[in-house]
C-alpha cells in the first residue's frame, strides 16, 4: 500500500504535536502531560505507517484500530492541557479538529477494511 491522505495527515499532525511538545515544555516547563500528549500524538503516525506494512488485512485492521485508540487519548490530553491552561483555546480548537478528522478517517477506512474480510 502506498502514501494515502491518512498517512500524510498524520505525519503532519505529529509534526504539531512535536512542536507544541517543545513549546510547553520550554515555555512553560511542564514536562509530564505534555509528553503524554507527544507520547499519543505521534503513535498515530507511527501506526498508520505500521499499518501500511501490514502482514495481512487483519493486521491492517488492527494496527489502525490501535491508532483510532491513540487518537482518543490524544483528545483526552488536549482536553486536559487546555483546561489547566498549558494550551489556549486557539491551540486547543484546531489540534482538536485535526484529530477529530483524523479518528474520522481512521474509522472510516476501518469500517471499510473490514467489509473486505470473507466471512
Amino acid at each position: 500500500m502506498g502514501k494515502s491522505i491518512i498517512y500524510d495527515k498524520s505525519f503532519a499532525f505529529s509534526v504539531r504535536i512535536v512542536n507544541l511538545y517543545k513549546q510547553i515544555s520550554e515555555t512553560k516547563r511542564e514536562f509530564v502531560l505534555s509528553k503524554q500528549l507527544l507520547r499519543s500524538g505521534t503513535a498515530v503516525g507511527a501506526l498508520v505507517r505500521e499499518s501500511q506494512n501490514a502482514e495481512s488485512l487483519k493486521d491492517f485492521i488492527h494496527k489502525l484500530s490501535i491508532a483510532q485508540k491513540e487518537c482518543g487519548e490524544v483528545q483526552y490530553w488536549l482536553e486536559l492541557m487546555k483546561e489547566t491552561t498549558y494550551i489556549t483555546e486557539e491551540e486547543f480548537e484546531s489540534l482538536y479538529i485535526e484529530v477529530s478528522e483524523l479518528h474520522r478517517m481512521i474509522s472510516s477506512a476501518i469500517i471499510t477494511s473490514k467489509k473486505k474480510i470473507p466471512v
